[in-house]
């Protein structure tokens, strides 16, 4: 009986501890903007926005369904490899569902339920295993390049000596070589959390779920990588452009080099904003002034990346999903 109230507890509990934590990172992430735009003069953003490259705008903005093209080819792989899903349709919808509710929960964890939503057919722990494989390429990609782009940041702008920046690149590339070793061949690694799960009596029905991952191998591997790169290598082109749009510079090496290390800290930085807002604005704004870049400039093409890549993607989710519910 105490059990049993104890459940119902905290049934209450939960679904409210999930809202003040969202509405905490809802507050940091205006709390962050508010703080840059102190920084920042309001007139010098919307001067920067007014005089910015149109036609720039546009291809990034086009670039967009390159961009979500990638992600479809990489989920696709995914979904039938790991899942056993072919259908075009329920990959789309399941991306979209996946990229709208991670938009606007704590870290996107939503996103590991909202690729479930199309995918009734499969128990929810297989599509959260198979979403966290899928993110774990993007993850590495995103580290290794933005850690090689850090380095020589810091080198160049810092004057680091050139000893340490050795010693630190080969540090990298070692660890690297070990996960690229790993992903390249996952027989090293899965059977023996297969073989884990299924020795413990309380987790083995539970945990039936990850012989999934029996159907990772060096072919899906090699093809995720490939095309985890065209993907980042396209978000990267996209703030290159949107940067050179909002400053009239054409310096593009510096634009992509400031855009992986953007993206790193992204990554590394613990989500404390909603959506990363605040966070990915404060990188721009910090890497491209070292850069020689105005402020403002940085600011505007930082936020209409997450407008062209988040934001509208979440909106056409938000739409399928009503169709979908009133279908």
């Amino acid at each position: 009986m105490e059990n049993i109230l104890l459940k119902n507890e905290l049934r209450k509990v939960l679904p409210l501890k999930r809202s003040y934590l969202i509405a905490l990172k809802i507050i940091i992430a205006l709390g962050l903007i508010s703080f840059i735009l102190y920084k920042i003069k309001l007139s010098e953003i919307y001067s920067a926005f007014i005089n910015a490259n149109l036609y720039l705008i546009l291809i990034a903005f086009g670039l967009t369904s390159v961009n979500l093209t990638f992600q479809y080819k990489k989920w696709k792989l995914t979904s039938s490899s790991l899942l056993k899903e072919s259908s075009s349709k329920k990959i789309w919808y399941s991306l979209f569902f996946g990229i709208t509710a991670g938009s606007f929960t704590p870290a996107r964890v939503g996103e590991y339920f909202g690729r479930a939503l199309e995918f009734k057919d499969k128990p929810i722990l297989q599509v959260t295993i198979a979403t966290l494989i899928d993110k774990l390429f993007a993850l590495i990609v995103v580290l290794f390049i933005g850690s090689i782009s850090s380095i020589l940041f810091i080198h160049t702008y810092y004057h680091v000596n050139s000893i340490i920046t050795m010693s630190l690149f080969i540090v990298l590339f070692l660890l690297f070589y070990f996960f690229i070793m790993l992903l390249l061949h996952p027989r090293l690694w899965k059977n023996s959390i297969i073989d884990y799960f299924s020795s413990k009596k309380r987790l083995s029905s539970f945990f039936q779920q990850v012989e999934i991952l029996r159907s990772l191998d060096k072919n899906y591997s090699a093809r995720m990588i490939g095309w985890t790169v065209l993907f980042y290598s396209c978000i990267i082109a996209q703030f290159a452009l949107l940067t050179a749009a909002f400053t009239n510079h054409h310096n593009f090496f510096h634009f992509l080099w400031a855009g992986t290390m953007v993206m790193f800290a992204k990554s590394v930085l613990p989500p404390v904003s909603l959506a990363e807002i605040g966070v990915r604005e404060g990188a721009a704004v910090f890497f491209l002034t070292k850069m020689g870049e105005l402020a403002p400039s940085a600011f505007d093409a930082s936020i209409f990346l997450f407008l062209i890549n988040v934001l509208i993607p979440s909106l056409i989710g938000v739409v399928l999903l009503f169709k979908k519910n009133n279908a």
